[in-house]
């Protein structure tokens, strides 16, 4: 079933994205930002973390979770081991959301109005692996480039 790809990818991605985040070898690089760099690696991490807390964990999962997306791009200096520990509850969040799910739920359209229309939960599920394969590729450039 697509569930277990996607908590393959998911996994995958948002292991990679904790490797990327114990890489900087000077903390505070992480919320660097240049001129030609608006977001930070931190910040991006922080978008991750409630985008799909959002849409797998409050959607699909009813966690309770309660995003706040302007923090995700002001918060500065969080501790290297708060997100860590954020990603890993993400983790938890997506494989206990995804094992719930049933082939009836992938089927069924996704419970929010995202992109102006109608989608299936399943279509929805696989642009959230890209999205977070798209930022984790900006994290790790920006990790190479400060």
């Amino acid at each position: 079933m697509l569930t277990e790809t996607l908590k393959s990818l998911f996994n995958r991605d948002l292991n990679k994205l904790k490797a990327e985040i114990e890489s900087y070898q000077d903390e505070s690089q992480i919320w660097a930002i240049d001129k030609n760099i608006s977001n930070s690696a931190g910040n991006l991490c922080l978008h991750l973390i409630g985008n799909i807390n959002t849409y797998i964990g409050t959607e699909l999962g009813k966690t309770g979770y309660v995003r706040n997306r302007p923090l995700e791009f002001s918060l500065k200096d969080v501790p290297r081991s708060e997100i860590i520990n954020k990603i890993d509850e993400t983790i938890l969040v997506v494989n206990n959301t995804l094992d719930s799910l049933t082939e009836a739920d992938l089927k069924a359209i996704y419970p929010q109005i995202v992109f102006e229309k109608e989608m299936t939960t399943e279509f929805f599920l696989v642009h959230l692996s890209t999205h977070l394969a798209y930022h984790l590729g900006q994290i790790n450039y920006h990790r190479r480039l400060i």
